[in-house]
């Protein structure tokens, strides 16, 4: 049992469930199936594009809190014919299910409570679920989150084309263990006042790591930008991203201190350039890697391609020490190849001459954000397209300073993680807790009466 929760007082006595997930738990507090606590669990309607005559607010999975296990803002209106919502129209205190949707971290099968008084359907992902009489609507929601995080729900996930649907009889066919209704309401009170404290601290912790994150952003573009000495004289570089540098340091197009190639795929049509893959190959699949902006070389990568796939492609063999960009889907995410390596065509590539040290032109572009935020082209498809690549510019300072440069950002970047990894790691403790406190109230592994009286 989690620490915080051992605090807690249990129950004088306790029986056996006869259900393996949920032990013993106290005496006088009923076992049932889960179907018996709803009247219904009732699939929702999608109906058609708003007409401005039959419109409604029609609540999507993603409207889904699944923090507090509400539904939040409701920003879908549909047009849906009002036979169709004389039935299916939201109640405060019904249930929504999530049927359909859902992935391998984040299984279907969620349930939030609807708490407005507003007219809405959900839609067809979510089933509506009334509560029966009885039962507290939120002491249901927490009993599912329960039964959510112990994954009780992935017994009844049929698998469909990539979107995982539940079988909404098999998991109403799950057992719970119910107190009567005014002690339901009892640990529903205390878990919505302990868990609305847990998330404030996990607020505050959240805008601490963020304020980190920006103290570390803010560093690297100022000691790429500006140096560490602030009683040199500047001079303006004449780049609005760069403003102010330096007097001693150059302003250059990287490609002029750089040499700069393109990513590219083989053709995926001739079996024969997948076979014997031993070329490290970079894309999209590898940017988890560096998304948090904290490693600097790659060396792994999830796909390879073989000598004739890349003799037969424009995909070129780059040398360790080459400085990649992603600039499609996912833009901006920067790295140095640890090894030789290729890359796809979302990656442009800078082999460095004598005037760029690697590590450094990778700093630059970990202060381009919003740069490439302003350079960045479409909304379904993003992209930076070649020709604004080709027009990056960067401040050129020595490449001694350059060096020094690293080292300072490097030794700054390590104490700010270290930071943020402690904080993490409490903010990770708090969700245990969380997690153990809502689990142990609902299954009546303590008793928090008296906490609420």
């Amino acid at each position: 049992m989690n620490e915080h929760v051992r605090r807690y007082k249990r129950y004088p006595k306790y029986k056996d469930s006869k259900v393996e997930w949920l032990g013993e738990v106290p005496q006088g507090w009923r076992v049932l199936r889960l179907r018996s606590t709803v009247t219904s669990c009732q699939n929702g309607v999608w109906g058609d594009e708003p007409d401005g005559i039959h419109d409604i607010p029609c609540v999507r999975v993603a409207d889904f809190d699944r923090t507090s296990f509400r539904v939040g803002e409701i920003p879908t209106v549909r047009s849906i014919d009002p036979r169709a919502v004389a039935v299916r129209r939201l109640n405060k205190g019904d249930l929504l299910l999530e049927k359909s949707g859902g992935g391998e971290l984040q299984p279907v099968g969620v349930v939030v409570s609807y708490d407005r008084e507003t007219a809405a359907v959900c839609s067809n992902f979510i089933a509506r679920m009334g509560v029966a009489s009885g039962f507290d609507s939120r002491f249901l929601v927490y009993l599912h989150a329960a039964l959510y995080k112990l994954r009780i729900n992935t017994r009844s996930i049929k698998q469909s084309t990539g979107i995982q649907n539940l079988d909404s009889d098999s998991y109403l066919q799950e057992s719970g263990a119910f107190p009567d209704l005014s002690e339901q309401r009892a640990i529903a009170t205390f878990l919505d006042r302990e868990t609305t404290k847990i998330d404030a601290l996990m607020a505050k912790k959240e805008r601490l790591i963020e304020l980190l994150q920006e103290q570390r952003g803010a560093l690297i573009t100022r000691a790429v930008t500006k140096g560490l000495d602030l009683s040199v004289a500047m001079k303006n570089s004449g780049v609005d991203w760069i403003g102010d540098v330096p007097t001693q340091w150059g302003v250059s197009r990287i490609k002029f201190v750089a040499r700069l190639r393109s990513g590219h795929t083989p053709s995926r049509q001739q079996t024969e350039y997948w076979q014997d893959c031993t070329i490290p190959w970079f894309g999209l699949a590898d940017v988890w890697q560096i998304r948090d902006g904290r490693t600097e070389y790659v060396t792994e990568t999830a796909e390879k391609i073989s000598e004739l796939g890349l003799a037969n492609s424009a995909a070129r063999l780059l040398p360790a020490g080459t400085v990649m960009l992603s600039r499609t889907a996912s833009v901006g995410f920067s790295a140095i190849m640890g090894v030789p390596m290729a890359t796809t065509q979302d990656f442009v590539n800078w082999v460095c001459g004598p005037r760029v040290r690697p590590e450094y032109l990778l700093y630059v572009f970990r202060a381009m954000g919003h740069e490439f935020n302003r350079l960045t082209m479409g909304s379904t498809h993003q992209t930076i397209y070649m020709p604004d690549v080709g027009r990056f510019e960067m401040p050129l300072p020595p490449a001694n300073e350059q060096r020094v440069i690293v080292n300072f950002i490097r030794e700054k970047s390590r104490k700010l993680e270290s930071l943020v990894d402690k904080i993490q790691t409490a903010a990770g403790r708090l969700v245990e807790q969380r997690t153990a406190l809502i689990s142990a109230a609902v299954t009546g592994k303590i008793d928090v009466r008296e906490e609420v009286a």
